[in-house]
């Protein structure tokens, strides 16, 4: 069985079986819900201590941001994979049938590439810290090891592309706010209601 998005297939073509568990359904179970909102709240809350880490002054706030923003980040990775499970062994129910084929393929590729970078993000960014061996600790209290020797100038490297990868998901973010306004205001249908009432 392929993994599947929101609106579609993560990886792979969807399979007969997640075709026929889905079939039947309107609207997305308590559990999806509630793995799409809670990864939704995290990941934003993320980028935007990024965005003000990156750019704004040092200080108390910047200090307890940093903070936040590793233990967050830890915590989207069990979130990530439970969201990732879920989705595999409880298909989307399916778009509607007159939908075009390119846009089920954006959707399907947007969904897609929102999932792999969830996936990836959060472990570039431990990995970055490991190797810049900053002292890590899960909200100021448990403290959580390295997972990388260290290795000051590939961590750098890595801050780089964990930041280049922030910004794809801000793009992929729009893109997939911007698709679920359309369905409901321009199509009228009820893609975003499914996944905010069920």
């Amino acid at each position: 069985m392929s993994v599947v998005t929101d609106h579609g297939t993560i990886w792979g073509e969807t399979t007969m079986v997640a075709q026929t568990l889905g079939a039947g359904a309107t609207g997305y179970d308590a559990t999806a819900r509630a793995l799409h909102w809670v990864t939704a709240a995290i990941v934003l809350f993320l980028l935007a201590a990024g965005i003000y880490m990156t750019n704004g002054p040092e200080g108390p706030l910047a200090d307890t941001l940093y903070e936040l923003h590793r233990s967050f980040g830890l915590v989207l990775i069990p979130v990530v994979v439970a969201r990732v499970f879920w989705r595999a062994t409880h298909p989307a129910p399916p778009l509607p049938a007159d939908i075009p084929l390119p846009q089920r393929a954006v959707a399907h590729l947007v969904h897609g590439a929102l999932y792999g970078l969830l996936v990836i993000q959060p472990l570039i960014g431990w990995v970055g810290v490991s190797s810049y061996r900053a002292p890590m600790k899960l909200f100021w209290v448990v403290p959580v090891p390295p997972i990388w020797p260290e290795n000051r100038a590939f961590s750098e490297w890595l801050f780089t592309v964990h930041g280049a990868i922030g910004i794809a998901l801000l793009v992929l973010i729009a893109l997939h706010v911007g698709g679920a306004l359309f369905h409901h205001f321009v199509r009228r249908d009820n893609v975003l209601m499914r996944m905010v009432r069920g």
